[in-house]
């Protein structure tokens, strides 16, 4: 037997794979043995067993994938070149570059510019708000209402979503919950924040269930998420002797037809793809 491990320094060791030399007959076959798991494997197999090289493998694929999602957060966080300063104003819009995110109702007739000390107003910088958004760019590296008067108008968002949607644009990073991951989707929908509203529709289709899988559905058409899309209308599928009864199927009907259209279409396709699968499982 020879193998087994090198000495390199105090307290330190080497191991390589075992390797038995057996005679049969008069000629000599080498058998080697993985070190991870001593399981036999042979010369063609490069130095592992299958086991622990799809193991291995595993493992390299889910490195790959935390390095992409690493560059995507770098990516996201990275500031553009600042722009040209802006006009000097007596607003929040100076040459420190803050501005403040407002959350109004689409009804309100206030025009009013809104003062540092109001809480429900979130400061945020112009450079950050430029490099993560086309819209908030084209806002203020042009000459509309909010880049002189420093002051962006957010519609139908509370104070609790527009400060996590502010936080995620400086960090990259923000606290989900059934409640306020729809609302932060929008937001970054209409603001083209396009790695928060992935990081959104995650968290939700992980939340797909059997009752709210109407709704998911619906939203989902509504704001072009097709994983979630396609996480609700599987379960709907599968739940389709139920799907009548249900009280959020009736309010369809009635709000969005078109949508119930479009599920039964589906769903006769699935039993038609089935039915086709069993047809030719029965002629082989």
């Amino acid at each position: 037997m020879c193998g087994g491990m090198w000495g390199l320094e105090a307290g330190q060791s080497y191991y390589l794979p075992l390797q038995f030399v057996v005679r049969e007959r008069g000629r000599e076959r080498s058998e080697m043995y993985c070190q991870s798991c001593r399981e036999e494997y042979g010369a063609e197999e490069a130095g592992t067993c299958k086991e622990c090289y799809e193991e291995a493998s595993e493992t390299e694929e889910e490195l790959h994938r935390e390095i992409d999602h690493l560059k995507s957060l770098l990516s996201f966080l990275r500031l553009d070149p600042p722009p040209s300063p802006p006009p000097p104003t007596s607003s929040a819009s100076s040459s420190s570059g803050l501005l403040l995110l407002r959350s109004v109702s689409p009804s309100s007739d206030d025009d009013s510019t809104t003062p540092l000390a109001d809480s429900s107003a979130v400061p945020a910088h112009r450079a950050v708000l430029v490099s993560r958004s086309p819209v908030f760019k084209a806002m203020l590296d042009n000459e509309m209402e909010e880049s002189r008067s420093g002051v962006i108008k957010i519609p139908d968002a509370s104070t609790e979503v527009l400060r996590s949607f502010v936080n995620y644009l400086y960090t990259a990073e923000t606290t989900l919950d059934e409640d306020i991951a729809p609302d932060l989707l929008i937001l970054a929908e209409k603001y083209q924040v396009n790695h928060l509203k992935v990081f959104c529709e995650r968290y939700m289709t992980s939340k797909v269930n059997h009752e709210n899988a109407i709704a998911c559905y619906a939203f989902a058409h509504r704001h072009n998420a097709k994983q979630l899309l396609d996480a609700a209308l599987s379960l709907i599928i599968e739940n389709m002797a139920t799907l009548r009864e249900r009280e959020e199927y009736k309010e369809l009907v009635e709000r969005d037809p078109r949508l119930v259209v479009e599920l039964y279409e589906a769903y006769l396709c699935r039993q038609a793809n089935l039915a086709s699968t069993k047809d030719s499982n029965v002629k082989v």
